[in-house]
């Protein structure tokens, strides 16, 4: 049996789509609150019929917080994949981002100790990597400093890898992955597929930042094949490309059918409040402004993706194809919406 936390989220239901496509049956972890029309329109994006597929998906009710639950969820399961997390950049989020992305995942590498699970894979994020340098590159030996440079949702990522590196030298097989930024459909207004409904409304300026972008698509997959694979007790970067934001945004612009961004922001402005306003709106956030979130909107991450590609010859989808393929499926939507 499999499970997965976190299922009803962009990487959850993508991941649950791959599995079911390949005929495996799936018991699935959901919130009370969690939207169950979303998994299904995900599924409807991609299949025409997509109940054929979501009846291998097995729901129960549960959290990550809730180790009853979890000990309910985890019976005669094999495999776990660990998908659950909080995703915010606000300070006033530390308690809560500490208690899902640390404690949260401390409860299911426990929970999966007890239970004899044979392997864990765990979603964490680039961002445990730690800070680079102004155009250093960022592989999976990157060494983490603390800083107050980093920000409160990458020490609560990095604090749950260790809590996964502990259970896996008490005897649990697992694999991490660390993905840049995901492209993908899924709920609009949240996280990083805010990006395309931000746009849609009109986004005048951009900044000098570089980042990692991937398809969801391939985080889904790449979580399959390390999962069946003997690999263990090993981290991979899972980004496809390193881009400007310019051209990540100019080109969902132009998906989107907008007039991409002209005005060009610069560090010196970072501390205006126009400016703020315009970087969070860039970055589809609605946190108080930091110093961290200005700083990252111009910085240069680039990340380097040759581990994963090595252990698994895989090819990584193009960042530019993974943007159309997510453009094209928000404007059916927006069409549907409107009757047109």
């Amino acid at each position: 049996m499999i499970l997965v936390t976190g299922a009803t989220g962009l990487v959850g239901t993508h991941l649950l789509l791959a599995l079911s496509r390949k005929g495996k049956t799936v018991r699935a972890l959901r919130r009370k609150s969690s939207d169950m029309d979303q998994v299904r329109s995900v599924f409807g994006w991609y299949e025409d019929d997509p109940d054929r597929l979501l009846q291998h998906i097995h729901w129960i009710e549960g959290d990550v917080l809730d180790v009853v639950s979890l000990r309910e969820a985890m019976h005669q399961v094999e495999v776990i994949y660990h998908c659950a997390g909080k995703v915010s950049f606000d300070s006033f989020d530390r308690h809560a981002l500490l208690h899902v992305n640390q404690q949260g995942t401390a409860n299911v590498v426990n929970t999966a100790l007890n239970f004899g699970v044979k392997k864990l894979c765990h979603v964490s994020s680039v961002s445990a990597l730690g800070k680079s340098k102004q155009g250093e590159t960022i592989d999976e030996q990157h060494y983490w400093k603390t800083s107050r440079k980093n920000s409160i949702y990458a020490v609560s990522k990095y604090a749950g890898e260790r809590e996964v590196w502990r259970g896996h030298e008490e005897g649990l097989p697992a694999v991490i992955i660390n993905p840049s930024i995901i492209i993908g459909p899924s709920q609009w207004d949240v996280g990083s597929t805010r990006l395309f409904s931000t746009i849609y409304k009109g986004v005048p300026a951009y900044t000098s930042g570089i980042g990692g972008y991937v398809d969801v698509r391939d985080v889904a997959e790449i979580m399959i094949r390390l999962m069946e694979s003997d690999i263990s007790g090993e981290r991979f970067v899972v980004s496809a490309e390193n881009c400007s934001f310019e051209h990540v945004i100019t080109q969902i612009a132009r998906v989107l059918n907008k007039k991409p961004p002209r005005l060009r922001l610069y560090p010196w402005m970072g501390e205006a409040g126009w400016v703020a306003e315009h970087i969070l709106r860039i970055f589809g956030r609605t946190p108080t402004l930091t110093k961290e979130i200005a700083r990252s909107a111009f910085h240069r991450f680039y990340y380097d993706n040759s581990k994963i590609v090595r252990a698994l010859d895989y090819k990584f989808i193009p960042v530019d194809e993974a943007i159309a393929h997510t453009g094209n499926i928000f404007m059916k939507e927006r069409q549907k919406k409107s009757g047109s």
